[in-house]
């Protein structure tokens, strides 16, 4: 009796270690490249959040296979000032099919990666974009300090927007 129930014992282990395994690493791939330190939340989450909190979100869009997404993730990663602001945002990023579908989310086309900053009713600020960059691609970011320039304006922008009350 005492073999047969080590040899259970260890096959219960073997069944539940991947799970659990699964369940850790999952939590701490939130960042996607972009940084593991960051608060990340899932799409809906942070709309949620960022309604109850009134802080502003920011959404990341972005694929696993793409080179220039690839390329901005190290920089964004890395940025001691980035890391700082978001502290003021409520952070999504969005990764291959958690890319969100309605239009809204894809103001001048679907190109990747692209940042986009919402009020926190939910709302994309299409004022708040790359003045530096593209005009065609005006949410495309190539590097973390046209990032930071953004960031900055989306704080001053929002922050002085009143939230929307559900109540009446």
């Amino acid at each position: 009796m005492g073999s047969s129930s080590t040899l259970y014992y260890l096959l219960v282990c073997l069944l539940i270690t991947p799970l659990i395994i699964d369940g850790v690493l999952a939590e701490e791939e939130l960042g996607r490249g972009l940084g593991e330190n960051y608060e990340w939340h899932t799409l809906d989450e942070g709309l949620r959040i960022a309604r109850q909190t009134g802080k502003p979100l920011m959404l990341i869009i972005h694929k696993s296979w793409c080179g220039a997404c690839k390329a901005l993730k190290p920089k964004f990663a890395a940025s001691t000032t980035i890391y700082e602001m978001s502290k003021q945002f409520v952070m999504v990023n969005t990764l291959d099919s958690e890319e969100p579908k309605e239009e809204k989310y894809a103001p001048d086309g679907g190109y990747i990666p692209r940042i986009l900053f919402l009020n926190s009713n939910g709302e994309v600020q299409q004022q708040i974009y790359n003045k530096n960059g593209n005009p065609k691609y005006k949410f495309f970011y190539f590097d973390d300090e046209a990032v930071v320039e953004v960031m900055k304006e989306a704080i001053e922008t929002l922050e002085h927007q009143p939230m929307k009350s559900d109540e009446l």
